[in-house]
């Protein structure tokens, strides 16, 4: 059946303004990290994407090497957008990024000319548009000149493959000179996509002053904390959780101390009438410097409980005071200067 869009797609969700460009996000993006590969069929991941956008979700986040396998979340999602969303390229914004590792040899990931413009095409090619909306460098390469990284980036916008570009995982002070490169070029960086929740805060020490002082907007990936902050865990580890597969997150991250913040956390939750992860993500969106908040789903329902947090995005003082109590540092930053060196 031909899949026309909800007319009313975007009355109730907030759009944003992303730093300083003319770029809005949706508070709400949909990411497609280790749920959109050959691990979910294919009409489970169209009904997704189907729902997001009636929804308002009008932002679909990949990178080259999501799926599993590599690649396969662009192939899928890429074969999504020709069957159903031909008519609505103008109102999606698509994001792709390159960084990590995607194929044998030194040219297979880092931050290189090389890499990342091959890279891109080969994304474009497995997506099946001209162009992505948004295409990042998606972690940190100590071993590339940064200047040759911004270049790239640079390049890509130049040659019409990315309309805007941005960074993810950088320190304050590499984010500081990528931005500085970058306008320079006359290419300016607009976003920077971190890993950010009420486990992992270290985008406030500095991060957030760094962007908005460069006129860059934030996404923040992971708000969930890889799933700690749903109600999943509250009883323990469920057989087919990340914790138990050892996907990502392992069993040393659910210590006695992190179960009962979660717990804390919940029960404050429940008072503003939202489940955990609701509040989680709305948490994220409390300043202005974080533009959208990234979600991944699995499932319709699943999807619309994420989306939900839009409904309760306002936090009193005396909420926000109580929250700050639980929510610290719990040891999740897995992208913490993530680096992989050449010459290790």
């Amino acid at each position: 059946m031909t899949y026309l869009a909800h007319p009313d797609r975007y009355e109730t969700m907030p759009y944003r303004q992303c730093g300083q460009s003319g770029l809005y996000l949706p508070a709400i993006s949909l990411g497609f990290w280790h749920n959109f590969g050959e691990n979910r069929p294919v009409e489970t991941m169209r009904a997704i994407m189907r729902r997001a956008f009636d929804r308002g979700v009008n932002h679909f986040d990949l990178a080259n090497n999501y799926g599993p396998p590599n690649g396969a979340a662009e192939t899928a999602v890429g074969a999504i957008l020709r069957e159903d969303f031909a008519a609505y390229r103008d109102e999606l914004l698509i994001s792709s990024k390159a960084g990590w590792r995607m194929w044998p040899g030194p040219y297979g990931y880092g931050g290189s000319r090389k890499y990342l413009i091959a890279s891109c095409d080969a994304s474009l090619k497995r997506l099946g548009v001209e162009y992505v909306d948004i295409f990042y460098h998606h972690r940190p390469d100590p071993d590339t000149p940064l200047e040759e990284t911004i270049s790239a980036l640079d390049q890509i916008v130049r040659s019409g493959r990315a309309l805007y570009v941005g960074i993810s995982s950088y320190s304050p002070d590499l984010t500081e000179r990528a931005s500085t490169i970058a306008q320079q070029m006359g290419t300016p960086l607009v976003i920077h996509q971190p890993s950010y929740s009420m486990l992992n805060r270290w985008i406030e020490d500095g991060l957030t002053d760094t962007t908005t002082e460069n006129g860059m907007g934030i996404i923040a990936f992971s708000p969930l904390a890889q799933g700690l902050l749903t109600s999943r865990y509250l009883n323990g580890i469920p057989a087919d959780s990340r914790l138990a597969s050892n996907t990502s997150l392992h069993a040393d991250h659910l210590n006695d101390e992190t179960v009962e913040k979660i717990k804390a956390l919940n029960t404050i939750a429940h008072e503003r009438g939202q489940s955990l992860a609701q509040m989680a993500i709305a948490w994220t969106l409390r300043k202005s410097a974080v533009t959208s908040a990234l979600i991944g789903a699995s499932s319709v329902a699943q999807l619309d409980e994420n989306i939900d947090a839009i409904n309760a995005l306002v936090f009193t003082e005396e909420e926000l005071e109580r929250i700050d109590a639980y929510a610290t540092e719990s040891g999740i930053n897995l992208w913490a200067e993530a680096t992989e060196s050449k010459h290790a």
